[in-house]
């Protein structure tokens, strides 16, 4: 499959040849929702916690005695039944985290790649590369007309691309490495480098 390769200023740069086993499969829904949901729930702290009864701050004294008073019988108020007591099975710090073959996640990217293609929201670039400016790169970016993009770049990105890319907002950077399902997803455009094209067709082989 050939794509055009245009440079940032919007002028072309050749043709590059994109993968078939990677670039031109038939996108699967169910693989990629597997696998943003897999990172999602990677991703969560987990964090939540809420105190049992044997946490709240409250006298442990019996209430009122056991027998006589025509009402249930209790112990101390942080059981669960009274307001301000414990709260009874509530959530625990723990981690969301799910295994999923490591197959399944290439699979993933790799119709995710498709998806883009198959979608016309995929963009090949000569290099990203630039004078480390803002406004520059933000000019670039309007007159190529990308709102939500995502650059990846091959092993290493640019440091003064990435330093000029930082404070446009809906434009992210990744190296190679870094491409992954939910943030191709998430962004309208993709946007790949020559060098990134051959770094994620030797990662996916």
């Amino acid at each position: 499959m050939k794509l055009d390769v245009i440079k940032l200023d919007g002028g072309k740069a050749g043709s590059v040849d994109l993968g078939e086993e990677i670039f031109g499969l038939e996108p699967r829904a169910d693989l990629l929702h597997r696998v943003v949901r897999w990172q999602r729930n990677k991703a969560q702290q987990g964090t939540h916690k809420v105190k049992t009864r044997s946490e709240t701050s409250y006298s442990t004294k019996k209430i009122y005695r056991q027998k006589g008073t025509g009402g249930a019988r209790h112990g101390d108020r942080n059981a669960p039944i009274f307001r301000k007591g414990g709260i009874y099975k509530g959530p625990t710090p723990r981690s969301h985290a799910h295994d999923l073959p490591k197959k399944v996640r290439q699979l993933g990217l790799k119709h995710a790649l498709s998806a883009k293609v198959k979608a016309g929201e995929l963009v090949v670039i000569d290099t990203a590369a630039g004078d480390g400016k803002t406004k520059t790169l933000a000019k670039q970016i309007k007159d190529l007309g990308w709102k939500r993009a995502l650059i990846i770049d091959g092993a290493q990105v640019d440091a003064d691309f990435a330093k000029a890319a930082a404070n446009i907002d809906g434009l992210d950077v990744l190296p190679s490495m870094g491409a992954n399902v939910y943030d191709i997803l998430k962004r309208d455009t993709l946007v790949i480098t020559k060098a990134g094209v051959e770094a994620l067709e030797a990662r996916l082989k």
